[in-house]
């Protein structure tokens, strides 16, 4: 593997293996972890005339889940908290 120092990129080569009817790569470590890469992550895979990129999927999060961040630690004070414009009549 070696790494560009100006870029911070690292370069590998690696073999296509047989894997069912498809081909499977190998991601090293190092670049998996520096993509926050784990086991069952999706990847897209993109096909240019480049060649092939491969891309983590970012998924946005279900407002449940948002929810569920919510605790009464990080409570948040009211935006209009003071009466505005034309409500003071």
């Amino acid at each position: 593997m070696v790494l560009d120092h100006t870029k911070g990129e690292y370069t590998m080569t690696t073999t296509a293996q047989q894997w069912g009817n498809s081909l499977g790569v190998r991601i090293p470590q190092k670049i998996a972890q520096q993509h926050n890469v784990v086991k069952g992550a999706e990847l897209e895979v993109v096909s240019s005339e480049d060649g092939i990129l491969f891309k983590p999927v970012k998924k946005k999060p279900t407002l449940e889940e948002l929810l569920a961040q919510c605790t009464g630690e990080n409570p948040h004070e009211e935006f209009f908290n003071e009466p505005m414009g034309r409500e003071k009549l």
